[in-house]
């Protein structure tokens, strides 16, 4: 009886000492964060109410500022804008890939994580060139007599180096669920008398939601916090919110402006993500493949 008991004792013993196990493992990655992360935003959030003195002004300040609130609805705006352009060029190609053979699937794999390997700096400045009154685009517009037009320090130079940097982030969470949705049911589809059309709006295109829900996501949250990209490329009068951050803190000194700006940017963005999970929620309850990654 003692014999058959031991071993029972330690298999107990063991799986009680699993989870300290396993908190200590994660102590490292919640150090980092809480230093890199936690400790940072909540510097933030106390420079806002305490610099120059104690009290709400800064917020005041940034809601009484008329320009604040354009910077505001243009950084939402600009990210709205660059997640629908990369979702509207990122869904095909997230298609092909599922439709081509393993070799061409494997090239296009790599081109699309191309952005990944490349210096944001670099990139940035390669569309400065691209983009330029004397730039290749430009000069192939001359040619087709629709040009010259004001590409660089603009909006439109901004949103054209958004939705290229953050393109990849829409394409691979696409093509990891379409590459799981059954084609037979497609096939079921159209041998019941579907149109093709049809039966990508009615059956693939619900399935494929999913992707679509997390690749806007993860496109709209980084675009709003965009600082190199929209610095180079836009013009003093189409800046950013991170830009106006950056020009508070570094420029004017005033860090609980600063730190206003960026809790109401937090804040916001909290806000919208509560936004979307009760529009997912509501969507499964009505049936609908809908799901958020959180």
């Amino acid at each position: 009886m003692t014999t058959t008991n031991i071993p029972v004792v330690r298999a107990a013993n063991t799986s009680r000492r699993a989870p300290v196990r396993a908190l200590l493992l994660l102590l490292p990655a919640y150090a980092l964060l809480l230093g890199v992360f936690a400790y940072p935003v909540f510097e933030s959030m106390w420079r806002s109410v305490s610099d120059p003195q104690p009290g709400l002004d800064n917020y005041v300040w940034a809601f009484e500022n008329s320009q604040n609130i354009g910077i505001l609805l243009r950084t939402f705006g600009n990210a709205a804008l660059a997640t629908v352009i990369c979702l509207l060029l990122a869904y095909p190609y997230a298609f092909l890939m599922t439709v081509v053979g393993p070799r061409a699937r494997a090239w296009l794999v790599v081109i699309a994580l191309i952005p990944f390997w490349t210096s944001l700096m670099i990139r940035t400045f390669a569309w400065i060139v691209l983009l330029q009154d004397s730039g290749v685009v430009n000069s192939f517009l001359e040619l087709l007599n629709l040009g010259p037009v004001k590409l660089l320090r603009s909006n439109t130079g901004v949103l054209i180096g958004l939705s290229q940097v953050l393109m990849p982030f829409m394409v691979l969470p696409l093509y990891a669920v379409m590459s799981g949705i059954d084609g037979r049911l497609v096939t079921a589809a159209r041998s019941l008398g579907a149109r093709p059309s049809v039966a990508f709006l009615r059956v693939f295109l619900p399935l494929s939601l999913p992707g679509i829900a997390a690749g806007a996501l993860m496109v709209f949250i980084q675009a709003l916090g965009f600082y190199v990209t929209p610095a180079l490329l836009g013009s003093p009068s189409d800046s950013m919110l991170a830009q106006a951050i950056y020009a508070q803190v570094s420029s004017l000194l005033q860090w609980g402006r600063g730190g206003a700006l960026g809790v109401i940017l937090l804040v916001s963005t909290f806000v919208l993500l509560g936004l979307v999970g009760l529009v997912a929620r509501g969507a499964k309850k009505r049936g609908l493949a809908v799901e958020v990654f959180s």
